[in-house]
């Protein structure tokens, strides 16, 4: 297995905010899992059920997926040891037409109860352009800066060898929601990087395979080698404090 961190050493307790179920597997399980197998606390926090996560609603209601979600969540973090998650339980795909002091109050409450010294989250774009994500990455970003600013925020990011080696499986899949620009951070710029090989790229297949309503067709579609591979590699980007 190999980490490469660009900036603090140890983390002594990650706390992850996401918008959905397998977020957290795709953006962070490689880190996760490092935290724990180092001694370190891990708690993660979703903002929905994902319970929109499905291409035939009729067949698939809304109550049945996110009962299905919130039991592979359950056993995507088992994968990666983690013990600790919350969820804020708010609408799938409506967090931007929420009361923003409502989000931010939430997590600025679990900023102070956790205290965590490094947190991840997406960053400004959402990632891959999703409106649920841009708004927890705006929820996170001012909960932090509230609560004084406590450790350190990591947005999720990609580099320029992520674009250049996977661009056309990411078209392939449609990654990007249309009109968004994809992050891409230099490595110079990144504030840490995992690479995950051998016992921690199996660990991380594993944490997202556990998603299978979500990343099963996906992985159908370009191949397990492939994807495994696709998403071995996690860089994160520092948030300014200002």
């Amino acid at each position: 297995m190999s980490m490469t961190m660009l900036a603090p050493p140890q983390i002594g307790t990650l706390l992850g905010i996401w918008a959905h179920p397998d977020d957290e597997a795709y953006l962070s399980a490689g880190l996760m899992t490092q935290v724990r197998r180092s001694g370190g606390r891990v708690v993660v926090v979703t903002a929905t059920r994902g319970e929109h996560g499905t291409d035939d609603p009729h067949r698939c209601p809304p109550d049945r997926v996110a009962r299905v979600r919130e039991r592979e969540l359950h056993d995507s973090l088992d994968a990666v040891d983690v013990r600790e998650h919350v969820c804020l339980g708010h609408p799938d795909g409506e967090l931007g037409a929420m009361p923003r002091t409502v989000g931010v109050s939430q997590l600025v409450e679990i900023l102070r109860l956790v205290r965590p010294d490094t947190i991840v989250t997406f960053g400004p774009e959402g990632m891959t352009g999703h409106t649920d994500h841009q708004t927890v990455s705006s929820w996170a970003t001012e909960a932090w800066r509230t609560a004084g600013c406590p450790g350190a925020l990591w947005y999720a990011t990609f580099t320029p060898d992520f674009h250049e080696r996977w661009g056309s499986v990411n078209e392939q899949a449609g990654l990007w929601f249309e009109g968004t620009v994809p992050a891409v951070t230099p490595h110079a710029e990144l504030a840490a990087q995992v690479r995950c090989t051998g016992d921690l790229l199996t660990t991380k297949h594993r944490a997202l395979r556990a998603h299978s309503s979500q990343t099963r067709p996906l992985e159908r579609l370009v191949g397990s080698d492939v994807y495994r591979e696709w998403w071995a590699t996690e860089s994160f980007v520092a948030a300014r404090r200002d």
